[in-house]
């Protein structure tokens, strides 16, 4: 039994599907492979990315997406243009923080970016696809697999799965990260951005930082074993002893 997992994309297509690619070197075109989510925002192709996915969805990959914080932002501009994620700490709208990826998302569906609000809003009300939005506000919170449970930002510790609220699942750090507990499975998530993928016993982060100009992660997961995937083939990961990011 094998599941393969790849950390946040954010908007790099070509990346997505180099990662894809050493997977499918690995275990075949008809590989399971899960993705954390944050599929879009920062990088230049979120449109690509979500037409991609939705593609090979389609067509009848095994492929698992769910949902991570960035996923939201979109989806609900259009839908609530007011609304604020209340994960955010700047407590600032989507299209107005610096360094959250608005300006690529939208200027990757063809939407000028130097317009007033309003016009902007509408312009991206006709040019992202309603299948997008769809897509993306459906996406599901967390996979759970025999090897491993897969969610983009962590767990809530002590909290049963079907109860864990979804602000920690797409926004935890502090109470997950630096928690050294057995989860009862190997939680695997990304949204903190570290070096590579790395193994801490309990939890393995793939968020190698692909939003920052590092390599998007690809692993494998099989029964006793966790290997990162890299052009040269497979690299062993084994756990670390530091607490957290």
């Amino acid at each position: 039994m094998r599941l393969y997992v790849i950390g946040d994309v954010h908007g790099h297509l070509d990346q997505l599907k180099a990662a894809h690619d050493r997977i499918f070197r690995d275990g075949g075109s008809d590989a399971l492979i899960a993705h954390v989510g944050d599929l879009i925002d920062r990088g230049p192709d979120s449109r690509g990315v979500v037409d991609y996915l939705i593609t090979g969805q389609a067509q009848g990959r095994p492929w698992i997406v769910t949902r991570g914080n960035h996923d939201r932002f979109l989806p609900q501009y259009l839908l609530q243009p007011d609304w604020v994620d209340p994960g955010l700490s700047s407590r600032l709208h989507w299209t107005l923080h610096s360094g959250l990826g608005a300006p690529e998302t939208l200027r990757s569906y063809g939407v000028d970016t130097a317009l007033p609000p309003e016009r902007m809003l509408a312009e991206a009300k006709r040019a992202v696809p309603a299948s997008h939005v769809t897509y993306l506000a459906s996406l599901p919170l967390y996979f759970l697999h025999p090897l491993a449970l897969v969610v983009h930002a962590g767990i809530r510790p002590g909290v049963d799965l079907q109860d864990q609220a979804e602000e920690d699942l797409v926004w935890i750090r502090q109470g997950f990260l630096d928690n050294p507990q057995d989860h009862g499975t190997l939680v695997v998530h990304g949204h903190t951005a570290i070096r590579t993928a790395t193994h801490y016993g309990n939890r393995l982060n793939v968020d190698g930082g692909a939003a920052y100009g590092r390599p998007l992660c690809a692993v494998v997961i099989e029964d006793g074993a966790v290997h990162l995937l890299t052009d040269g083939g497979r690299v062993p990961l084994q756990p670390e002893t530091l607490p957290c990011e």
